[in-house]
């Protein structure tokens, strides 16, 4: 009986030794010496203390400050142990009231803007929930609120804008963005440093 067994023991403890200990080890090794900052969650440092990641949304609801996607993680905003997205669907009701709310919301707070079509990426929550980018189109539709909240001029929010704008990798892939936590840090004249 044992003789039956043995090939096929052998062959679980090589294999769960592979995959389950040697592949992920050098994986880890190898991420972490060419993509170390990535790797360790790219963290925005400032004064020597993290402010964020950039690849993880935050919650921003000042009128000085430019907003993020909303957030489908409950209880708490931009909570990565809770990622996901709600599952509704475009023409469930809760997520048109859902939409509605926001969008008055935005309106309320950009009255100036409060002819144009709201970008969808402000009133929608995406399938993670922790979205940190906004498209470029977002980030213009609240340039007026910010500004006038700053005491500054639409044109200088504009010009920074076009200076933090990831644009699509090779022109082709993906949209134009910008990252909301960098966006904000550059308002307040900050400047993060990657963690090394």
């Amino acid at each position: 009986m044992l003789r039956m067994f043995r090939p096929a023991l052998v062959l679980f403890l090589g294999l769960s030794l592979l995959t389950g200990l040697a592949y992920p080890l050098l994986v880890g090794v190898v991420a972490h010496g060419l993509f170390a900052w990535q790797a360790e969650g790219s963290v925005l440092m400032l004064r020597g203390r993290p402010v964020g990641s950039v690849l993880i949304g935050q919650s921003f609801s000042a009128p000085e400050y430019f907003w993020g996607r909303p957030s489908a993680t409950s209880p708490r905003p931009y909570d990565a142990l809770a990622s996901g997205g709600s599952n509704l669907g475009p023409t469930n009701p809760a997520e048109l009231a859902a939409v509605r709310a926001r969008v008055a919301a935005l309106r309320a707070a950009d009255p100036a803007e409060a002819d144009q079509p709201v970008p969808v990426d402000l009133v929608t929550a995406s399938g993670s929930g922790l979205d940190p980018d906004i498209s470029l189109a977002a980030a213009h539709y609240q340039v007026a609120r910010v500004a006038r909240a700053r005491g500054m001029r639409p044109l200088q929010l504009r010009q920074l804008l076009g200076r933090l704008a990831h644009r699509p990798w090779l022109g082709l892939f993906g949209e134009p963005r910008v990252n909301v936590l960098e966006l904000n840090l550059a308002l307040d004249g900050l400047r993060p440093t990657h963690r090394r």
